[in-house]
């Protein structure tokens, strides 16, 4: 499995300031930047996976209304987040 509950402990230390501070906006928008990388490295080799394509654009989607939460509630932590992800926008 590629996100194992380590990895994941290990993004929400990172970017949610501690491993159990899962509910963070930050947290969420790193793991479903996680989890994006990996749906398009499949997609890559999969072409007419449709289902996974799907899948691909409703994460894009919750991430982009994340982080417009987050540009309207905080713009620093914004700033700090798409720095540290290297996130276009």
């Amino acid at each position: 499995m590629y996100l194992t509950g380590e990895k994941k402990k290990e993004i929400f230390k990172k970017h949610g300031k501690e491993a159990v501070n899962t509910g963070s906006a930050e947290s969420q928008i790193a793991l479903f930047t996680f989890r994006i990388a990996h749906l398009t490295e499949h997609l890559k080799n999969n072409k007419k996976d449709y289902s996974t394509q799907r899948a691909l654009l409703k994460l894009v989607g919750k991430r982009r209304s994340l982080l417009d939460y987050l540009k309207k509630r905080d713009i620093e932590r914004y700033r700090a987040i798409i720095k540290a992800l290297k996130l276009r926008k």
